[in-house]
């Protein structure tokens, strides 16, 4: 194992990395679930409808527990070359965005929806 493979899986890199993630993870969603590429939260919530993913978006519309989506779901619902193109642009790995997405989508969804419904222009 070479210098830059150590580097690489030490703790305080992994760490920096994290934390570079979790600064760009914001821009990656605003980009997804704003009015960017994929039409915001109401063509996403769509799309997951038609996918057969109603259950959980009704949960995240509602106010009791939001029921997850797993990474490769969206991922399936987003487009892998989506995904990929995103991962690329912000430079993050595709598992860890994909599941970065699955983690914020039914926060997003309820944190937009506080009546039970999305707003038109979400």
């Amino acid at each position: 194992m070479g210098f830059l493979d150590e580097l690489r899986n030490s703790s305080a890199f992994q760490g920096a990395l994290g934390q570079l993630e979790a600064a760009v993870l914001p821009v990656v969603l605003n980009e997804v679930f704003g009015q960017g590429g994929q039409g915001g939260l109401n063509n996403i919530v769509a799309k997951l409808e038609q996918a057969g993913f109603g259950a959980q978006v009704k949960s995240w519309l509602g106010n009791g527990q939001n029921l997850p989506i797993s990474a490769e779901q969206l991922r399936e619902v987003l487009g892998s070359d989506t995904v990929k193109q995103l991962a690329a642009r912000y430079n993050i790995p595709v598992d860890q965005l994909s599941k970065g997405l699955a983690e914020q989508l039914p926060l997003a969804v309820d944190h937009a929806s506080p009546d039970g419904k999305l707003p038109h222009t979400a």
